[in-house]
This record gives structure tokens, sequence and C-alpha cells, in this order.
């Protein structure tokens, strides 16, 4: 048998509880009996692989992978950062995807319900591979809040969801990142619901910022370990 052990444990108390009363359909989907652990066996630690022959530059640009007849509303932004292993490496060809809201707070979703408008230049959706340094970078509009039924006057802060796989499908992860200084997130249950939420939130950069066209923000994601970014189960 293979040693599978470079994989850690992952750091528990940093991450949401399966159920959270203040998370309401958590109640609904949430385990009630103890998990039970697998041990991690060769496709969990080597597949699957991605190649990068499949995605393109326009993949990773929001702003002109769902372009039609013009540019998407609002405000354009710059989303980069590195992709880490749970010793703080950087893990190259790590499939990065993204899915957001448009800047009026709408998903291009049929399940969406919200009475803003959907931007007919904008997709909401993209995917990057990591540079050998770890590197990843997208191109976006900056999401707008939304009404979300939880509780009375309830709405999302601005958020990007992030899926990612690392060198194994163990370390797949699934993330939001919010905006600093939103001040929705102190009164958002899934925002705080998870008590290493400032690992969630994105650094401003004036480095990245580009004159006179877009903002820059910094959202380094860790796979795995003590400092794991917090993930969604």
């Amino acid at each position: 048998m293979s040693d599978f052990s470079e994989f850690s444990e992952r750091d528990w108390p940093s991450h949401p509880k399966y159920i959270d009363e203040g998370y309401k359909s958590t109640t609904f989907r949430g385990p009630t009996k103890p998990l039970i652990p697998l041990q991690q066996t060769l496709s969990e630690v080597t597949g699957p692989v991605y190649g990068q022959d499949s995605v393109s530059a326009l993949d990773s640009d929001l702003t002109m992978n769902g372009r039609k007849n013009g540019e998407p509303l609002g405000e354009r932004m710059i989303v980069t950062g590195k992709v880490l292993d749970e010793f703080g490496r950087p893990v190259p060809n790590t499939l990065v995807e993204i899915w957001q809201a448009n800047s009026a707070g709408r998903y291009v979703d049929l399940m969406d319900k919200h009475d803003a408008p959907l931007d007919p230049n904008f997709y909401g959706g993209g995917r990057a591979v990591t540079d050998s340094d770890g590197n990843y970078r997208f191109k976006t509009i900056r999401p707008g809040a939304y009404p979300w039924g939880n509780h009375p006057n309830a709405w999302r802060p601005a958020h990007i969801h992030f899926s990612l796989f690392g060198a194994g499908i163990a370390s797949r992860l699934v993330t939001q990142m919010y905006f600093p200084g939103d001040p929705l997130i102190p009164l958002d249950p899934i925002a705080q619901a998870t008590p290493s939420v400032d690992r969630l939130v994105a650094g401003f950069s004036l480095d990245v910022t580009e004159p006179e066209y877009a903002l820059g923000y910094v959202f380094d994601i860790v796979l795995r370990g003590p400092k794991q970014t917090p993930m969604e189960d």
C-alpha cells in the first residue's frame, strides 16, 4: 500500500459547521450522524489531471467571454492570487473556476428569481489554470449584493464563488471570496458561520490595479492543512 501521509488533517475549527441555525437551509441538508473517514487511495491523490489545452485566455476574461453587442455594465476589476498547498508551496496546473452574479446582483440561472436586470453582455463564469508559480488571474465585473430570503431583509454580500482542483481530488476546494469593507459581511449568516471568515476577504492591491481601467484584488487560496481557505461542504 502506498503512503499518502503527505496530506495532513484539515483544521476543522476554521471551517463552517455542517449545520448552523442562522443559515436555515443547513438544517435540512447537513448530516446529523457522525461522518465516516475514508482512507485515501491512489485515485484521490493522483487524479483528476487537467491539461491547459482546453482553457484559453478568453475563459479568464469575464468582461469579454459573455459579450454579444457591447461591454458588460459595472465596475471592472481584476482578481489574482496564488494557489498554495498545505505547506505554502505554489500549486501549478490547478484548474480554477469562478461564477458570480452580475453588477445588479443577478445570476444567469433559471433558478434566480431576483427581479434585478440581466446583463446581455455578461455570462458570469470563467476558468483559468495556474502557472508554474501557482498564479491565477481573472478580469471581471464587481458583483452586486442580492436578497436571498434566509431571514427578514436578508442580503448576501458581494462575492465570487471559486472551485479548485489541486494535484488530486482530495484537495478540491469550493469557497467564496468577499470584498474588504463590505457592511453586509457582519450581517450575513453564511459569512458569520465561518470562524475564519477573514481568510475569505480579498485584499485591495494598487499594484494589481490597472490605471484608468480596473481595480485590483488579491485572493490567495490554500487547498488544505492548518491554514486552509475555509470551504463549503
